[in-house]
């Protein structure tokens, strides 16, 4: 199975082919990143999971972009943002959904024994390790944030 970096070349190919301008400058700019991240570890190739955190990252940047964008008027420029997030997606992992990620954090509030909202570094500690490529931190923030005041409720 190939890789990310693979893919990305492959589809950029393609994409230059097909003269799919979005497509093609979306994998140019993530290719970029990429180099970059290269750069500043010694030129060193990256591990597949750093691959991966770096298109989290720019999924995550383009995030921030689109409320910008809307909060300016700029609709035109958050489309253009929504579809290169489409895009960066095709290559992570399927993300798991709400249901999933509240499963993983009960079972990780049990492991831990937390008891309430002053345990959520243990707790985000080490379910980011474990969803790590798989879960928005956002996502998986407000999730332990509930569960962990549901806990300190009941504990009352």
């Amino acid at each position: 199975m190939p890789g990310v970096r693979d893919q990305l070349r492959s589809d950029l190919r393609d994409a230059m082919r097909a003269k799919d301008a979005p497509r093609r400058n979306t994998i140019r700019m993530v290719e970029a990143a990429i180099k970059n991240a290269e750069i500043e570890k010694r030129g060193s190739e990256l591990a597949e999971s750093d691959i991966l955190a770096i298109l989290q990252r720019q999924v995550k940047q383009r995030r921030e972009s689109i409320e910008q964008f809307e909060k300016g008027g700029r609709d035109d420029l958050a489309d253009q943002e929504r579809v290169e997030i489409a895009i960066i997606e095709q290559y992570l992992p399927r993300q798991l959904g709400r249901d999933e990620v509240e499963a993983h954090a009960r079972a990780v509030i049990e492991e831990v024994g937390a008891s309430g909202p002053s345990d959520r570094g243990k707790v985000m500690g080490l379910l980011m390790r474990e969803l790590r490529g798989e879960a928005d931190g956002s996502l998986v923030n407000a999730v332990v944030s509930e569960l962990l005041d549901e806990v300190a409720q009941a504990d009352r």
